[in-house]
């Protein structure tokens, strides 16, 4: 017998589900306190909810046989994974059930800013019959943009071509040949921008993407050109599209989310030329409706099976094994993070190298831990060893394990190799290689052909320079004016080659313009900087 909690209101199809499994006990406490959580959580195997009810480390750790959270929905900042997972308990979601109503949302505004429907709607009912003063855009041969191409973008794209609309995306990290699969053009942003009729966006909020279509970027946009947002508040900033729609710069906007929810007080809300919804991206019946199943469905099979489906934190590997494997997954991790700061464009593909006495381990699981830190660069989605295969393939990256038992300077060696490239530049790769000293302290041993011993933790500075006397002198007098301290510092040279290269470990990080400062530096070429 299985007890599960219901914590939210979800659709009835789903209650009926569980109320009529004779394996089930059914529990409902719609908008309980957390005090009555602890109480409820106690002998529950699982916890259901959407967004409302916030489940607490303290509720999780109430929960002594509790083993799965199920989220109907996508977004997981209303649980604490972290508490779950250091207590075992599965977090699933349902993070595509959905996207076709969340790019319908996208569609119905699009339709609804070319053709002034609210103001028009708002006309007739005050008795008016003012057809001159709402004059619209055809969206047939018109140009859309689309930032951002996941699930609901390839969806948003596939029903503009139904309307016999251009299509180009813009997305990082995703590869030509995805888009050409699509039938749609990939562009670089500022292109997009400059050539599109209409821009809608459908990537995360990261800090990559904050303020992404600012003041600069709506300048580059057609005069007369529409923006929608049913992405995330935070990816635009309102102030400069509000001066942009003053201006008549853009002709209108939509909304569904903001920086400030509800948008109280914004100055948007005084113009004409822009239409609001109050976040609906996901209010639908055939929504909610499939999010409350899907995640009914698959915490069951989870609680009858042990078959892990959408799981947020679930190592698939035995204690004894992820033991074992754990620090060459994560030595991997902080390779892929490098390699994915290192990167300006998609990657095709992925070679996970195993050297030495690391190479007579299970590779499946090192090679996730560096699609995790590749993919958690640019994703805002929660990349694991579950789905980073699955997202990785999604993004066009080509995963491939290769092994070599022979040692070579180390006793075991983890490399990656990414190749990729965006559309104004050639082809490149990157090499990266690390080791463990004393099977537990991860170095960085190699980046490309240059040979070096860097730890891989805290706040690293990584340049590419000209390699003559006085750079590292002008690089530690920049530091030391700004107060940084340098704890460690490590350079790599290569054979035959006038360049070097430096990782740092600074005491704290350094702010933008001090990395300006630095770039700005003659004989440094290449400068990054990652907290690992």
């Amino acid at each position: 017998m299985h007890k599960i909690l219901v914590a939210d209101q979800i659709a009835q199809d789903a209650l009926d589900i569980l109320a009529h499994d004779g394996n089930i006990e059914l529990i409902t406490a719609y908008g309980s306190s957390e005090q009555s959580l602890l109480s409820l959580a106690k002998d529950c195997n699982a916890i259901l909810v959407r967004s409302a009810t916030k489940v607490t480390r303290a509720i999780i750790e109430a929960g002594a046989q509790l083993k799965v959270i199920g989220r109907a929905g996508i977004g997981i900042d209303n649980i604490d994974v972290e508490a779950a997972t250091e207590r075992g308990v599965v977090v699933m979601n349902t993070p595509d059930a959905n996207a076709t109503t969340t790019a319908e949302l996208a569609i119905a505004h699009i339709l609804s800013v070319s053709r002034n429907l609210p103001a028009a709607d708002h006309s007739v009912r005050n008795g008016e019959w003012k057809r001159t003063s709402f004059m619209g855009t055809e969206l047939s041969g018109k140009m859309i943009g689309i930032i951002g191409f996941g699930t609901i973008g390839r969806i948003v794209a596939s029903r503009c071509r139904g309307l016999n609309m251009q299509v180009g995306v813009y997305d990082p990290f995703v590869t030509s040949e995805v888009c050409k699969e699509a039938g749609v053009q990939k562009l670089e942003l500022d292109d997009l921008l400059q050539s599109s009729d209409y821009i809608t966006l459908h990537c995360p909020l990261i800090d990559k993407t904050r303020n992404l279509i600012n003041r600069e970027k709506i300048a580059l946009m057609k005069r007369g050109a529409y923006l929608i947002n049913c992405a995330r508040g935070g990816i635009v900033d309102e102030a400069a599209l509000y001066d942009a729609l003053k201006s008549m710069h853009l002709a209108g906007a939509a909304l569904d989310v903001f920086e400030q929810e509800p948008p109280a007080g914004s100055p948007l809300l005084s113009l004409k030329n822009i239409v609001f919804t109050p976040h609906l991206g996901a209010s639908t019946h055939e929504a909610q409706s499939a999010v409350a199943n899907e995640i009914v469905g698959n915490v069951i099979s989870f609680l009858k099976s042990g078959h892990v489906i959408n799981a947020v934190n679930l190592p698939s590997l035995s204690a004894e094994v992820l033991q074992r494997i754990k620090p060459y997954a994560d030595l991997a991790y902080c390779l892929g993070r490098i390699i994915g700061n290192m990167f300006n464009g998609p990657i095709k593909q992925l070679d996970v190298t195993l050297q030495g006495r690391v190479a007579e381990m299970d590779a499946s699981p090192i090679a996730n831990g560096a699609l995790i830190g590749l993919l958690g660069e640019y994703l805002s989605i929660r990349i694991n060893q579950v789905n980073a295969r699955h997202v990785a393939k999604r993004q066009g990256i080509s995963l491939r394990e290769l092994k070599e038992e022979e040692p070579h300077d180390y006793l075991g060696v983890v490399s990656l190799a990414a190749v990729g490239g965006n559309s104004t530049n050639s082809e490149r790769k990157i090499t990266l290689s690390g080791t463990l000293f004393d099977e537990r302290h991860p170095r960085l041993v190699r980046i490309n052909n240059y040979e070096l011993e860097a730890r891989l933790e805290g706040h690293l500075l990584m340049t590419q320079h000209e390699d003559r006397p006085g750079v590292i002198g002008t690089l530690g007098t920049l530091l030391g004016n700004q107060n940084v301290n340098i704890s460690r510092m490590q350079l790599g040279i290569a054979e035959d080659s006038e360049m070097a290269v430096a990782v740092l470990e600074l005491d704290t990080p350094v702010n933008n313009q001090v990395m300006q400062q630095i770039a700005a530096i003659p004989a440094v070429k290449k400068v990054l900087q990652i907290s690992l």
